[in-house]
């Protein structure tokens, strides 16, 4: 059985030239990934891209699985700056205006490189990087249960728990389709619409 190539960096950059390597290294991966997919990201390919050689690719990533988990750890840590953001903002609206501001959020997020996004969903299982999209996904479920938990009076008996998982895996999900698979939805008009729609039905579970 062939081993699993190394997703991990070899190095640090720590300083500013390293970090300007580095940073062309997993912009030109995330370029090649979207305009020509995962099988034509050679890190010869990569290198050419970036503006360097592949002997210094090399000095910092061991192989193409590493430059690809690195983008996607920088998109997530993108789209989880974005998620923070609005989670921190909400802690003291009533039900109906934070859940229409983490809807509207969610799509947001979505809409940060969607391309990219969708070629990232294929690889995290090939890079090993599914821990990092569940640390993710934890943090995100206990941001939102701690605040379904300040806002008890304003809903319905329910446990929290289960509430959250309900309302985090809607959002989710209408955010995610909307965004990759049904681009007619996206015109401002279209987007306004699928956030009151998404907005009534978690807050109707809700209450």
């Amino acid at each position: 059985m062939a081993s699993k190539p190394p997703t991990k960096p070899r190095k640090n950059a720590s300083q500013e030239r390293s970090r300007v390597t580095v940073d062309a290294l997993v912009e030109a991966t995330a370029r090649i990934l979207v305009k020509e997919g995962f099988e034509k990201a050679s890190t010869n390919r990569i290198a050419e891209v970036a503006g360097v050689s592949v002997g210094s690719l090399y000095q910092y990533f061991p192989s193409k699985e590493a430059l690809v988990a690195a983008v996607i750890d920088r998109h997530n840590e993108e789209i989880m700056q974005v998620v923070r953001a609005a989670l921190a903002e909400v802690a003291d609206f009533p039900i109906e205006k934070a859940v229409r501001k983490l809807v509207t959020v969610a799509i947001e997020a979505h809409r940060i490189n969607p391309k990219l996004h969708r070629v990232l969903a294929e690889q995290i299982p090939r890079t090993g990087q599914l821990a990092y999209v569940e640390a993710f996904n934890r943090e995100v479920h206990a941001l939102v249960r701690a605040y379904l938990e300040s806002r008890r009076k304003e809903m319905r008996r329910i446990d929290p728990g289960l509430a959250t998982f309900i309302c985090v895996s809607t959002i989710e999900a209408v955010a995610h389709n909307a965004v990759l698979n049904q681009a007619e939805l996206l015109s401002e008009k279209m987007v306004r619409t699928l956030v009151d729609e998404t907005t009534r039905m978690v807050v109707g579970y809700l209450r």
